[in-house]
């Protein structure tokens, strides 16, 4: 199944399906098929597959879908026309899971998509697939194919697709030609009929009867509105009375003037010098109040002090963090000093060392024959020819030299051991292997007995008793 994954490209867009067996994620492959793509998003941005039936279902190959008129013959693009199919060679109907377009022949797409419950191979390069089932919800798919369908792979009760939304848009550039209507239902208040009640049918309803209209009598004395400690309270600090604005009560008190015209001038102005006076000892109760509320005007001061003493605070650590940080800083460096001091200490002792020139040496020798060795290939193959010539001539001069140096040898072999100290270490490449040769015995001859013949008497033979009793 990994292999699935990692063949298939990467998707670009999400759209959810709301359907009555739960929701349905759709990763759309936009890049590879942007036409199919295009025009599966416009139609769900304008609400075209709401309330549309899964109107196919065929068990274990796919379940169709989207065509408003439910026959399998409707459904239209965006395009006002089929378009065309779009395959790619990374998209197969390898696996279930899949959502491909549903068409009628080449070239014949329009609305109309169905989901994989299997592999399906023979629909390769002939339904263009433009998006895949993802996450837990391929589960839900996969209760469409328990739906009971008749002789015409119809469902006899049909899933419906309750709404279709757009997650990830792949194509911002998309504007719906006309947007979906939405329904707003009005809820109806019922009211509740008022039950009757009948005393007829209790042993006591007289009583009862008597009761509910002293009840009734009761509860049209008593005041509907309810009352506030204002209003019950003889507190002069609570009033009921609301504070009165200043526009709404001038305005009435012009237009109670302007009505009344039996009144004089001189009353009307003591009126408004009265109201004056009322609305400005208002303002000074407010005021007086908000101080009381508010002890942050009192406490200014305070919290003045409260903020600079923090300031100082704040200024304090930001110094000792400085302090701190320079003294790590001459840490490391007298740290690296002493590494360094080290390093030029070990260099010398190791200069003196005869071990350690001889190391150097050889490396420096092994680096310049490596830089030596030329890159390319026609230089390497001629570089190699050389070696071999080389090697060749070495092992010659080599060879007459030991041949030389046998034959004196030969003839003083008392001098051999004196001589054996200044023989070459490259002698060892012409020496030779000498040993006596030995023919393959195919099988030996019982008649012919040398050292190697071996006794093969049985002394409990019968023959072997008699010699032995003749002999004596």
């Amino acid at each position: 199944m990994s292999n699935i994954y990692i063949q298939e490209p990467p998707t670009c867009g999400k759209v959810l399906l709301t359907t009555t067996v739960g929701d349905i994620d759709i990763e759309l492959w936009s890049k590879e098929t942007p036409k199919a793509c295009r025009n599966f998003v416009q139609l769900i941005m304008e609400g075209y597959y709401d309330g549309t039936i899964f109107h196919r279902i065929v068990k274990g190959f796919i379940a169709q879908g989207g065509d408003p008129t439910g026959t399998g013959q409707g459904g239209e693009s965006i395009y006002g026309q089929p378009f065309k199919d779009e395959f790619h060679s990374r998209l197969r109907f390898c696996r279930r899971g899949l959502v491909a377009m549903a068409n009628s022949g080449k070239n014949d797409n329009g609305s109309q998509f169905f989901f994989t419950f299997a592999p399906c191979t023979e629909l390769q390069n002939k339904h263009t697939i433009f998006g895949k089932v993802t996450g837990e919800t391929i589960y839900n798919m996969i209760k469409l194919e328990e739906a009971v369908t008749d002789e015409n792979e119809c469902p006899l009760y049909p899933q419906k697709i309750i709404k279709a939304e757009i997650l990830n848009n792949p194509f911002p550039d998309i504007v719906p030609r006309f947007l979906p209507e939405k329904k707003i239902k009005k809820k109806k208040k019922e009211k509740a009929e008022a039950g009757i009640k009948n005393f007829k049918l209790l042993s006591f309803g007289e009583e009862a009867q008597e009761d509910e209209e002293e009840n009734k009598e009761a509860n049209l004395n008593l005041p509907c509105k309810s009352k506030s400690t204002h209003d019950v309270l003889n507190d002069p600090d609570l009033s009921s009375k609301t504070i009165i604005e200043e526009s709404n009560f001038f305005s009435n008190e012009i237009e109670t003037e302007s009505k009344s015209s039996n009144l004089d001038a001189a009353t009307v102005k003591n009126k408004i010098k009265r109201k004056f006076e009322i609305l400005e000892k208002a303002k000074s109760k407010k005021e007086n109040n908000e101080k009381c509320d508010n002890p942050e005007n009192e406490s200014s001061e305070s919290n003045v002090n409260l903020k600079k003493q923090k300031l100082q605070e704040i200024h304090k650590e930001i110094e000792s963090l400085k302090r701190d940080y320079q003294k790590n800083r001459i840490k490391k460096n007298e740290v690296v000093e002493q590494r360094e001091t080290k390093k030029i200490e070990n260099d010398k002792t190791m200069e003196n060392n005869e071990l350690v020139k001889e190391y150097k040496n050889n490396l420096e020798k092994y680096r310049n024959l490596k830089n030596s060795i030329p890159s390319k290939r026609s230089d390497r193959e001629s570089m190699t020819l050389k070696l071999l010539d080389g090697f060749k001539k070495t092992l010659q001069n080599i060879k007459d030299k030991t041949d030389d140096k046998e034959t004196f040898l030969h003839n003083s072999p008392a001098e051999a051991e004196d001589k054996n100290e200044n023989y070459d270490n490259k002698s060892w490449l012409a020496h030779k292997l000498n040993f006596e040769g030995e023919m393959p015995v195919i099988a030996k001859d019982a008649n012919t007995k040398n050292d190697d013949w071996f006794d093969i008497t049985d002394p409990r033979n019968p023959i072997n008793k008699r010699r032995r009793e003749k002999k004596k």
